[in-house]
Order: C-alpha cells, then sequence, then structure tokens
C-alpha cells in the first residue's frame, strides 16, 4: 500500500484506499455537506494528495465519490463572496489551474467514475483525467452552470472542454447553461463510457485503468473549429445569438467568453490564463454578485419546501381552463396522477390537447407521452375528490361561485387532504367562511405560463393550519416548483405589485399618448423580460381586468375601463391572437417607434415606480417574512433583472451609491 493511502485518516473530506493491483482508489466525500462542492478545504487537501502521488506513483488512480447518486456539484458558491479584490480572485483560479495540471501531467492512468451530478468545478476537474465513465441513469447529468452565477469555467474548463469536445459544442455548452444526459455528453465526447443501470461502475472504471485507456482525440472537423477564420465567424454567430437573449451591459460574461475563446481558442494555455483574469474580474463585479445572491434565495425557497414529508400521488383539479388545465398537466408531468374536472367533457377536451403537446415536447418519448396521458383523467362527475391529497380550484375569480364549490368540497374530500384555491386576488378568508373547518384552505397561486414560471405562492391568513401551508409548500416542491409563502391580502404579492405597474403603464399610454412599444423597450432596457403591456397580454386581459378593477380601486378606473372594453371585444390578449398586441405565431407584431422623440430613462423611472412602492409597503404590511423573501418572489414570479438582485436590494444598492 503506498504512502498516500496511508495518510487516509488525516484528510477531512477525501477516503483513499489501494486495492490488490495497487490501483488508488480517491473518493470525495465532503464532511457535513449532503452534496459535494471543491471548497478551498477540498481543494487544498487535493494538493497534499497530488503531493504524495509525485513521489509515490500508483499504478492507477480512480476518482469518484463518497457521496451515493451525487458526484461533484461544483466550487462552493458560498466561497465566492471572499474575494472582494480582482487580482486576488484571479490569483486563486491560477492556483486551481495549478493544481489541475499536475493532476493531467501524472503519469499513471487515471480514471473518473461519474455518478450523480457532474457540474462546474466538478466536470473541469474530471476533464483534467485520461478517461471519464458515467453511469447512464436518470440522475446522472453533465454541464457548465456558471453563467448563471455571472461567471464563465474558470478552473481550465473553458480550454479543456474545447479541446475535448470541440468549440461548437462546447462554447454551445456553456453558454446555454444545459445540463446533458449521459449519452449526450458521450456524443460530444466528454465522456468516453457508459455503463447502464445494471452494470458495475466500479469495474468498468477498474478495467479502464488496468488498459491505459484514453479519451479519443477530437476528429478534424472539431480541430479546424478552432482555426482563427473559422472561429471569427463562429463567434459573430455566437455574439448573435447570446444578444437575443442577453444584453453584455447587464450580462457580460457570456461574451467575455467568447472574445477569450475567439482571441486564443487555439491556444489552450493562453485560454487558462484568460479565465484566471477575466472569471477574477466577473466574480468580484456587481453582475456575479447579484446572480449569486439570487442563486442563494432560490435555496432558500427550494428549502421551504423541504419542511415536511408529505406525499402527494393523487392531484384533483378543478376548472380545465388554461390555468387549470396547465397545472393539471404539470403534476402529470411530475409523475402524479391527476383528475380534472369541468362541467362537461367539452371543456376538458382543450386542455388534454395542450397536454399531449407539453408532454411530448418534454418527454421526447412515445411509451412516456402515452404513460403521462394515462395519468391525466377527465373526471365530468369528480370521483377524484375522495381519493386526492391535495384539490386545486381553478375556477373563473367570482367569491360566490368559489365557496359554493368549496361547501360541496370540504365533506367529500379525505380529511388529510389539502384544500387549495388558485384565486389571484381574492383573500382567504372571503371563499373560507362557509367551511366547516376554514383553517384547511390555503391559496396555490400558479403563474402563466405554469410550466414556465418556477414560483407559486403558498396563501395563508390567521385561520390558516400551519401543518396545511407546509403541506402546500412541499407540494409545491415535489412538482418542482419554488414555494413563496405569503399572508393573504388583496392580490397576495406578485398581483399586488403588478397591478400597480401595469395599470401606470395603461395611464401613460393614456394620458401622455406614449405607443405600447415605447413602454416595453422602458422595462426591457432595465432588465424586465418583457415589458408590462406584453405582459398583461401575456397574464390575460381579462384576468388583468379583474385584478386592476379589485386592486386599484377609484385611481384606475380610467385603466380598468380600458380593459374592459377590450375584454368585451373578445380582444384578451396572447390567447385570444390580439390584445394591445396582435400575435403571430406566440410573438407579439411590435409596430416600428422611433425612441428619439422619448426620454426613454424618465419614462423607465416613472414606469418602474409603482413597482418600487409596493413592493416597500407590501413589506412593511408584512406580507413576506422578509425582504429576501420578497425579492425572491419577485424575481422568480414577475422576471425583475436577477442582475439586479431584487427590487428592495436593488433600491438598497442605489440608495448607497447616491
Amino acid at each position: 500500500m503506498n504512502k498516500t493511502a496511508s495518510k487516509k485518516a488525516s484528510f477531512k473530506h477525501w477516503k483513499l484506499s489501494t486495492d490488490i493491483d495497487n490501483v488508488l482508489w480517491m473518493s470525495l466525500d465532503r464532511e457535513g455537506e449532503s452534496a459535494n462542492s471543491l471548497s478551498l478545504e477540498v481543494l487544498s487537501e487535493l494538493g497534499t494528495i497530488c503531493d504524495d502521488l509525485e513521489t509515490n506513483a500508483p499504478a492507477g488512480l480512480v476518482l469518484q465519490s463518497g457521496k451515493p447518486g451525487s458526484f461533484i456539484v461544483g466550487a462552493d458558491v458560498r466561497e465566492f463572496d471572499d474575494f472582494d479584490d480582482a487580482e486576488l480572485a484571479s490569483d486563486g483560479i491560477s492556483q486551481v489551474h495549478r493544481l489541475f495540471n499536475r493532476i493531467e501531467a501524472l503519469p499513471f492512468p487515471k480514471v473518473v467514475a461519474i455518478d450523480g451530478m457532474c457540474l462546474g468545478g466538478g466536470l473541469e476537474l474530471a476533464l483534467a483525467f485520461d478517461y471519464r465513465i458515467a453511469s447512464n441513469v436518470e440522475h446522472t447529468r453533465l454541464g457548465f452552470p456558471e453563467i448563471k452565477l455571472g461567471i464563465y469555467p474558470g478552473f481550465g474548463g473553458s480550454a479543456r472542454s474545447v479541446q475535448q469536445a470541440g468549440a461548437s459544442n462546447a462554447m454551445q455548452l456553456m453558454l446555454s447553461t444545459r445540463n446533458l444526459r449521459p449519452g449526450a455528453a458521450r456524443a460530444m465526447g466528454l465522456v468516453d463510457e457508459l455503463v447502464g443501470p445494471h452494470g458495475s461502475l466500479r469495474w468498468a472504471a477498474r478495467r479502464a485503468v488496468k488498459k491505459g485507456r484514453k479519451s479519443k482525440k477530437p476528429g478534424q472537423l472539431k480541430r479546424l473549429q478552432n482555426f482563427g477564420p473559422v472561429r471569427s465567424l463562429m463567434a459573430r454567430m455566437m455574439r448573435k445569438q447570446v444578444a437575443a437573449r442577453a444584453n453584455p451591459k447587464h450580462y457580460p460574461a457570456p461574451f467575455e467568453l467568447i472574445e477569450a475563446w475567439e482571441r486564443y481558442g487555439d491556444d489552450p494555455q493562453r485560454m487558462m490564463a484568460e479565465e484566471s483574469d477575466r472569471v477574477g474580474k466577473l466574480i468580484t463585479g456587481p453582475t456575479s454578485k447579484s446572480l449569486r445572491r439570487v442563486f442563494f434565495l432560490m435555496e432558500r425557497l427550494k428549502g421551504i419546501g423541504k419542511q415536511t414529508d408529505s406525499k402527494f400521488r393523487r392531484v384533483h383539479v378543478i376548472g380545465a381552463g388554461v390555468m387549470g388545465g396547465d397545472i393539471a398537466a404539470w403534476c402529470v408531468l411530475q409523475g402524479m396522477e391527476v383528475t380534472l374536472q369541468d362541467r362537461e367533457l367539452k371543456y376538458i377536451e382543450p386542455a388534454l390537447k395542450r397536454a399531449k403537446s407539453l408532454f411530448q415536447k418534454k418527454l421526447r418519448n412515445r411509451n412516456k407521452v402515452s404513460g403521462a396521458l394515462s395519468r391525466l383523467l377527465p373526471d365530468v362527475e369528480g370521483k377524484g375528490v375522495s381519493k386526492a391529497d391535495i384539490i386545486i380550484e381553478a375556477i373563473f375569480e367570482d367569491v360566490d361561485a368559489k365557496r359554493e364549490l368549496f361547501a360541496g368540497l370540504e365533506p367529500r374530500a379525505k380529511p388529510d387532504a389539502v384544500l387549495a384555491t388558485n384565486t389571484s386576488a381574492i383573500p382567504l378568508d372571503e371563499i373560507a367562511s362557509v367551511l366547516e373547518n376554514p383553517e384547511r384552505l390555503i391559496g396555490i397561486h400558479f403563474f402563466n405560463p405554469v410550466a414556465k414560471m418556477p414560483l407559486v405562492e403558498v396563501d395563508y391568513d390567521e385561520k390558516s393550519d400551519a401543518a396545511q401551508v407546509a403541506k402546500g409548500a412541499a407540494f409545491c416542491g415535489a412538482i418542482n416548483r419554488f414555494p413563496l409563502p405569503v399572508k393573504s391580502s388583496p392580490g397576495f404579492l406578485v398581483n399586488r405589485v403588478l397591478a400597480g405597474y401595469m395599470a401606470k403603464a395603461m395611464s401613460m399610454h393614456l394620458e401622455r399618448n406614449i405607443p405600447i412599444e415605447i413602454l416595453d423597450k422602458a422595462a426591457t432596457s432595465f432588465g424586465m423580460p418583457m415589458g408590462p403591456v406584453e405582459l398583461a397580454d401575456t397574464v390575460g386581459l381579462d384576468v388583468c381586468m379583474k385584478v386592476v378593477t379589485l386592486l386599484g380601486g377609484e385611481s384606475s378606473k380610467r385603466e380598468a375601463a380600458l380593459l374592459q372594453e377590450k375584454v368585451h371585444a373578445g380582444e384578451l390578449g396572447k390567447k385570444s391572437g390580439k390584445g394591445f398586441y396582435i400575435w403571430e405565431k406566440g410573438k407579439p407584431k411590435r409596430a416600428d417607434s422611433d425612441t428619439g422623440q422619448f426620454a426613454l430613462e424618465e419614462i423607465t423611472d416613472t414606469l418602474l415606480q409603482p413597482y418600487f412602492d409596493e413592493c416597500e409597503a407590501a413589506l412593511a404590511d408584512g406580507i413576506v417574512e422578509d425582504a429576501d423573501v420578497l425579492d425572491a418572489g419577485m424575481i422568480f414570479g414577475t422576471g425583475f433583472a436577477p442582475f439586479r438582485g431584487g427590487p428592495l436590494y436593488y433600491l438598497k444598492q442605489k440608495g448607497a451609491e447616491q
């Protein structure tokens, strides 16, 4: 047994063992953490191990995870805030480069056995090894999520991935931040071998070491992609694609990556040097700091959904309109059995068609699509009520209709079933007043489109049973959505804020004759994903009318009247093909507007002021627990510019600068 193995007791996070053939098995099992990440302490220990490997070479080395079903999820993001100075950050990145280069240079076979998430720094470490084997199972994924944090791969990943997978594949993977299934990763060249669910990853890794296997070099076509003139052409195309969804002023990281590759794609060492310099500057910049804040806010919301181990196997949805039908389809997609109720089958059939389209898009497998459709059951008579773990009402916004419905539901539902309303604005107590046990009713408020919006408001009031609220949050977590606990009040949080924002846009259109295209441009220039007018069309003008009428009162009479006029004309927005915009193939048709005659910055400030005012008022009213939760709600519920870190965080930073 070599000296490295003898040191295994001295390492906090690494477990080392040597087999009978002198193959060293190196397992990362980060102490006190549910998932492995490359913290400074983990990397320091890895450096010590490497010191020994350079003087006491085993016959081979296998890197694996000591956490079942999980590999390495990347660097420890929590430590990024320790870098206040770009130069210090760059130096830290360079140290990791030197460590991974040393590992790459070790003169014996080096194999990685991947089972579970292999992301960011984990994939960068894997690329420093000779050969990579992955378990071909559902929980294994590979990818580079760094752009989401306002940086790009900085542990040598930008250079090594380009050399290994080819520039087109590697750059698209880094720029898109998507996670690859094992088969796709192998096709790309990032993984060399797959092991099926019934195979032995350990046996395959040991065989690869014994045979001294190494990754195949990329073919000639992939190598040509790094040729200077080809790089320039591809870089222009990449910039155009990225610019269509991200402003370089707001999100500089993808453009920095493209520029680094365009200049030095044929020189891996120079690309690594660029990583140190560019990523060091990015990680200490305002965009990355804000996006890391968004990441931690997301993790906090995820944690809320894990506070109870409640199981949800059967869901009953009442109301097969756009919202109810799409809620039902999304629940099915998450593996649940759903009964969908409406007055007649003809009202349910459009929802079934939309569900099939969603399943085909997401599942891409005929058998899986058929299986999903078999779990979505039309239920005109409401037989699913008595078996459901959660019952979600998604009918039209009429308090009397909702009261009548829940009065009939309560005695038929299981005693432990969650009773939930998807109301967008009606306070819970106005609906629950007819219930024998009003504490059972909570709000589960989805946003449109259900398949894309990650936030769900979990509404409660003074009478709400805390256990029911916790179960509602757990349900959101079970369907891969972020739960936001919100105290019941008119409009709750998101609609309360959006009502004033959209009403302000309409008043500026009516009173100042500002074109809707200019109003939307003012919002998107600030960093919003879409402007308030396009948002209103997307939500549905019928829904907006009810929300503005309910929340705006006398101050929004003109705006409510404008919305009512359009609704009466059948102009409901995107879902009817016409609202403020004419919609073609799911996109708004915009008229050309001359921005030169308008003071865009002034319009932006005026437009967003009600948004910020209402956020501050909602916090003061105790609608949410704290400012962080509010910011999370507005980012994931309204798309507030992530690079600004949330509305209240933005106001705080803006105040500090003045």
